[in-house]
């Protein structure tokens, strides 16, 4: 009997198993061990890839929290960046109909490990995806979320740019952000393009010496779009 894909990727990947308290309840996600591990010159080179995705952050934690309070009742959700899939474990579990999409396999392999540890029988779409290559097939989502995903300069547009086509009319998206470098150019690329949005909802993360204020930053369309 081949194996089964948590013991193909432990087999590949240098591993921990994180206890992560969403306070309804504990989840286990199985990441790498060091995203450091992951670093490779050749991806950096083509196209200044960085695993981020092998990080358990505190805005993916703090989103993850807020996600399981919600009532997703089998409504479609789109996750942009899933990374390990804490996000996503969080959101199935709410209820949502989730598809899980990153920009590397490997996160989508993580996704999918931690979703059968934690909800075992609960299946979640997953998809590879390049924002800056949107699919045209990917289709709107009632709800849209991302977790600390505006860590380089160009992406503040690029993911403005990826909810504007992907989130449905009267539909809300949730990007957890600790004040990252393009936060700022993500507000107002997301405002040019007409979605509305809502700064108000502040989280404290504070863990060890990390001391965090993150926002929930919720995007919504206007009733009357321009």
């Amino acid at each position: 009997m081949p194996p089964n894909l948590e013991t193909r990727l432990e087999r590949r990947f240098r591993t921990r198993e994180t206890l992560v308290d969403l306070e309804r309840r504990q989840v286990r996600i199985l990441h790498p061990a060091n995203a450091d591990d992951l670093i490779s010159e050749e991806d950096f080179i083509r196209d200044e890839r960085m695993p981020y995705w092998a990080d358990l952050w505190p805005s993916a934690l703090m989103l993850s929290r807020a996600m399981v309070n919600e009532n997703g009742k089998g409504a479609p959700l789109l996750e942009l960046g899933c990374g390990s899939g804490l996000v996503t474990v969080a959101a199935a579990i709410a209820g949502y109909d989730v598809l899980a999409t990153d920009y590397y396999d490997d996160a989508l392999l993580f996704t999918q490990v931690n979703v059968e540890r934690n909800l075992g029988g609960t299946a979640v779409r997953t998809r590879e995806v390049d924002w800056r290559q949107m699919p045209a097939d990917l289709g709107r989502f009632p709800r849209v979320i991302a977790a600390d995903v505006l860590y380089e300069p160009t992406y503040g547009d690029l993911v403005a740019s990826a909810i504007a086509v992907t989130l449905s009319d009267g539909g809300r998206a949730t990007v957890a952000d600790p004040g990252r470098l393009s936060r700022d150019n993500f507000v107002a690329a997301a405002r040019e393009l007409g979605l509305r949005v809502d700064l108000s909802r502040k989280v404290k993360f504070a863990e060890g010496e990390i001391r965090q204020e993150i926002t929930l930053i919720d995007l919504r369309w206007p009733m009357v779009r321009r």
